[in-house]
């Protein structure tokens, strides 16, 4: 699969660097390719691929979205007609003053994204965690594999996130409908308050288990 990343931090350098090894066709969007995080990204995977935003994403089947929430719409909007149709991953949090919800609690960082792209087919996931742990996902020992929560309303979309999910070794739990997004962004913040100032371990993660 053709996977383009926006943004090649803490979350999307180990996430792109893991589906390269998997043997997608990974490449990384960057406005300028001789940076220093770009230099580290294709240190750290020189198989990692680097273009230009708008050619980035006209040659994916799935974006994915891992800059700061409040950068969202300035990259976003540019390229609005090259993601009509697209599935993009959402793996924002808006994140406000004292770790409050950034937009209030009034309406999802996801939904926020969704309606700034109609044509665009949202999916919230690799969200409610720290970076520690998308550079590892593995829990040898336990019996379990760590659920990653994901959201959105178009049901296709959802599984072919669920399937890079699964490649990745989460358990993809999908938690219904783009609305369920504020939820999951909830749960980033009690995560974000029991690990970075309750001073829990970054590799603190969920299980789902059934009967």
């Amino acid at each position: 699969m053709r996977i383009a990343f926006l943004g090649y931090g803490q979350v999307g350098a180990p996430i792109a660097d893991h589906l390269q090894r998997l043997g997608h066709g990974v490449v990384v969007a960057a406005r300028d390719p001789g940076a220093e995080g770009v230099r580290r990204l294709l240190a750290r995977n020189p198989e990692l691929e680097v273009a230009a935003p708008a050619a980035a994403v006209e040659g994916a089947e799935v974006v994915v979205l891992a800059t700061p929430f409040q950068a969202a719409a300035e990259v976003l909007t540019p390229l609005a007609a090259a993601l009509a149709g697209k599935i993009l991953v959402d793996c924002t949090n808006p994140i406000g003053p004292g770790l409050t919800h950034g937009l209030g609690s009034r309406r999802s960082g996801t939904e926020t994204i969704q309606a700034l792209l109609p044509d665009t087919r949202v999916v919230k996931a690799f969200s409610v965690y720290g970076f520690e742990n998308f550079e590892d996902a593995s829990y040898p020992g336990h019996g379990v594999r760590p659920a990653m929560p994901l959201c959105g309303d178009d049901a296709a979309a959802k599984r072919v996130v669920a399937g890079l999910l699964a490649q990745l070794g989460w358990e993809p739990l999908d938690v219904g409908g783009a609305e369920q997004a504020l939820h999951l962004e909830h749960m980033t913040l009690l995560w974000v308050r029991m690990v970075r100032v309750g001073g829990r371990p970054p590799g603190l993660v969920w299980a789902a288990l059934t009967r």
